[in-house]
């Protein structure tokens, strides 16, 4: 299923169940952190009404995770 526009509640709420930790805020940008095997993995979201594809792509690449195991969350 390919990604749409996704409201910021519903980003952080996917982000959670993946493991990852809200660390921090930076104006209106949110930074969640997750600890793996390889190291410390970090995703930036923007605190947003809707969070758009192109945004929400860079993020699943920054928390590695795929378009697949985000639908599933």
């Amino acid at each position: 299923m390919p990604l749409r526009p996704a409201p910021f509640r519903s980003v952080k709420r996917k982000l959670m169940a993946a493991g990852f930790m809200e660390v921090g805020q930076e104006g209106s940008h949110v930074k969640f952190a997750k600890q793996t095997e390889e190291g410390v993995r970090t995703a930036v979201v923007p605190r947003r009404h809707e969070v758009t594809v192109g945004t929400l792509h860079s993020i699943l690449r920054q928390a590695g995770i795929s378009i697949e195991e985000w639908d599933e969350l």
